[in-house]
Order: structure tokens, then sequence, then C-alpha cells
């Protein structure tokens, strides 16, 4: 407040190229979030496709990392392509994650999208497209449970409630 009451301008108000100055420093040294967007594929009959990656000892669901700059939603719809040959319609948003640092890793956000169900003959014909990919199949909820990592197995069965019940969900996992 200035001596007469009134209220002060703030700085960027008065002086566009310092307000430009102070977000340029802020993105200079915030933390930077990696962000991996998955989706989640059925069939007609219900099972969902997982991928089988050749740098992993467990099974996933399709997607990866974003890139630069990159949305969750295009990293999604990019890494479905590119993995399976499949250009799909990503929907809703089922689910977010925070995955705290582990390994060589830092923390993580990830994104669950609905995919949507493929006709059947599609579900027959999806093949590896992609090198990093060594099989994909069809499983369902129960099945998944087998070949999928403990904590992807949770981050599936989560984004299957949240498709059941037609709202998103926000997990973290310590």
């Amino acid at each position: 407040m200035s001596g007469d009451g009134a209220a002060e301008e703030p700085l960027y108000v008065r002086d566009p190229g310092a307000w430009r100055e102070q977000l340029a420093e802020g993105n200079r040294i915030q933390a930077r979030k990696r962000v991996a967007a998955k989706v989640l594929l059925q069939d007609e009959q219900g099972r969902m496709l997982l991928v089988d990656p050749v740098y992993k000892p467990f099974w996933d669901l399709p997607g990866g990392m974003a890139e630069a700059n990159e949305s969750p939603h295009n990293a999604a719809r990019r890494e479905v392509n590119d993995e399976v040959g499949l250009i799909v319609e990503i929907g809703e948003l089922l689910s977010v994650e925070w995955v705290a640092p582990h390994g060589p890793w830092d923390d993580l956000i990830m994104f669950v999208f609905d995919g949507g169900a493929v006709t059947p003959r599609v579900a027959r014909e999806l093949r590896p497209r992609d090198p990093e990919l060594q099989a994909v199949g069809w499983y369902t909820l129960e099945q998944a449970a087998r070949p999928l990592r403990e904590d992807v197995w949770e981050r599936t069965r989560h984004a299957l409630c949240a498709l059941e019940d037609k709202a998103s969900v926000y997990r973290y996992r310590q």
C-alpha cells in the first residue's frame, strides 16, 4: 500500500519486461518433471492391450515418455502409433499418478488415458511396430495381474475403475 491508502500496482503491470524476466528466471530454476502417458485400449470383449518391452522384465500398457514440450495427450497418441501402428482417438483422462524418485530415475507424472475399443479385426492384426517391443497381447483384468509389475497392475486397475466410474483419479506412490 502507498502512503495514501491506495494499493500499489504489481511490478508486472508497470514493467512487462521485468515480469518476463522474472518468469524466465523461475522457468530456469524450477524443477522439471518427467511426464509419461499410457493408453487403456480394449477389444470388444473388454480385454486390454498390453505390450512387452524388450528393455523391461514386465509387460506394460502402451504408451511412453513425453518429449520436450509435448502434451501428455499428444504423447499418448504418438506412442501408441509408434508402438503398434494404431492411430487412436485419445479419450478421457482416467488417472494421474505422481511416482516418487526410484533407482536412477527422478520423479514422474504418469497420465493414463482412455483409448476406447478396437474392432475384432484390428485387435487380431495388432503387432509390435517399434523395435522396443517384442510382443503385444489382449488380457482380462485378472490375467493382467501376472505379466504386469505390481505398481503397473495397480495403476491399470485404478484406470479401469475410473473408466467404469466415469471419474478420473489422482494417485501418488512414495
